[in-house]
């Protein structure tokens, strides 16, 4: 049986994918001079290689990319799963 086979009965079932973009460090007097419509800028940029998370667990890697006016993320590689 194929690890799709085994999987498939649980098909149905909602989960939480995660991706980070970015990390930011701020002192607390810079975070309570944010308001609504501010901008922080990242380091990170299109292409560069991000983790993806499944409830919180490494699934795989990806690369941000830009669609039109949204980032986005490709998936580029999947870890085997035990």
């Amino acid at each position: 049986m194929t690890a799709m086979e085994t999987v498939a009965p649980l098909g149905d079932i909602p989960m939480a994918i995660e991706v980070e973009l970015d990390h930011k460090t701020m002192t607390v007097e810079e975070i309570l001079k944010l308001d609504i419509g501010h901008v922080l800028p990242l380091t990170r940029s299109a292409g560069d290689n991000i983790d993806v998370k499944v409830e919180g667990a490494l699934v795989g890697f990806g690369e941000i990319v830009i669609l039109e006016e949204t980032a986005g993320v490709r998936i580029t590689d999947f870890h085997e799963v035990g």
